[in-house]
């Protein structure tokens, strides 16, 4: 007999189920909940957005006049975001004013009516990229200063190889992913004439967005979501290692192995060789980079590295020609977005690539292992 109760008891439960879903009587599991408040805040409060003494929202705090000026507000000032949505009255897509220190960006900069509606946005070069949802706030303040175009406008119709005493180094800014994820589409590099350039950089499609792949609030990368396509990501320290299969070898160095980083930062190397040879060489003035304002430096004794007393602010590059500014527009903008490898790594490539190509026609450069993506 007691063969048979387990099977019976067994048949009645599914029976039983069965009718509960169809009569709608069965609880189904909640969805899980959003966030606490809570959870939300100890991530924002860690975040580069809260860090009331980062340099982003501190720079001004010694001036003769303490205040965000009216061209920096809209992103190093809460108030200045709000100004340009014109939350506050006035109209929007412009800053009206100066605001008061020591706003940084807390909820309501993203969490309001015009934010939310908010999907368009508008690059220094003109461009005009829409549907970007709640990323359109994101890149207002990720997308530079400048563009390819500024650097096209400060050069044009001058002598490429003349030094121009009203040339003057032309700075993308800062954190500039918002632009380098669109690479042509928004112009953020210096484009050469006759050369085409990629656009958007489509991820897969559930990681398409910033906030596909940043935390919103903490700002941050989960490796583990990386992990499931790149088995070779256990810490964010690894994403440097990723590589798919139809990567070239940009540096042609033979190692088809290492992460698209290295490949990239090689190509970076031999720009960077490029811009000290031409200005040497072509312009008898030799030069310095350092990531520290104004980034180009006079190499006083020669010797292509920075020495004590070299990288100062006195001691700014100036002697600028056409051709020099733009290759050092395009190597600086790779700097510029620490997570280029990801966001638009051929776009940066190409750019490089050219710069490299456009120096060569002064200076004698070994281009030939390395590769152009298409």
């Amino acid at each position: 007999m007691k063969n048979f109760v387990w099977p019976l008891l067994i048949i009645f439960f599914l029976l039983g189920g069965l009718a509960a879903i169809l009569i709608g009587e069965i609880v189904l599991p909640p969805e899980p909940r959003p966030e606490t408040v809570e959870a939300i805040s100890e991530k924002w409060i860690e975040s580069g957005h809260a860090d009331a003494e980062s340099e982003s929202f501190v720079h001004w705090d010694e001036e003769e006049v303490p205040e965000v000026p009216a061209d920096c507000t809209k992103c190093h000032s809460g108030i200045g975001y709000l100004d340009f949505l014109g939350e506050d009255g006035t109209e929007p897509l412009s800053v009206d004013s100066a605001a008061k220190l020591g706003s940084v960006v807390s909820c309501f900069v993203c969490h309001n009516p015009t934010a939310h509606e908010k999907e368009t946005a508008i690059y220094p070069s003109g461009a005009e990229i829409s549907d970007l949802g709640q990323a359109a706030n994101c890149v207002e303040c990720h997308q530079g200063r400048t563009a390819g175009t500024t650097v096209d406008n400060a050069t044009m119709s001058l002598p490429e190889d003349e030094v121009n005493t009203d040339l003057a180094f032309i700075n993308v800014h800062y954190k500039v992913a918002g632009a380098v994820r669109f690479g042509s589409e928004v112009t953020v590099g210096y484009e050469y004439p006759g050369k085409t350039y990629g656009g958007f950089y489509p991820h897969v499609s559930d990681y398409q967005a910033c906030t596909d792949c940043h935390d919103p609030h903490s700002l941050e990368l989960t490796a583990t979501e990386c992990a499931a396509c790149h088995p070779v990501v256990s810490s964010l320290d690894d994403l440097k290692k990723i590589r798919v299969g139809s990567t070239p070898d940009y540096d042609g160095d033979g190692n088809v192995t290492e992460g698209v980083y290295d490949e990239m930062m090689a190509v970076h190397e031999v720009l960077y060789s490029a811009i000290q040879s031409y200005a040497a060489e072509t312009l008898d003035a030799p030069i310095l980079y350092a990531q520290q304002f104004p980034y180009w430096f006079n190499d006083t004794n020669g010797n292509g590295e920075p020495d004590e007393g070299e990288v100062a602010f006195p001691n700014q590059f100036a002697s600028w020609s056409p051709r020099l500014l733009k290759a050092a527009y395009n190597y600086h903008l790779v700097l510029e977005d620490p997570g280029g490898y990801m966001h638009n790594a051929s776009y940066l490539v190409q750019v490089m690539y050219d710069s490299i190509e456009n120096l060569s026609e002064q200076v004698t450069i070994d281009m030939s292992k390395l590769v152009r993506p298409e």
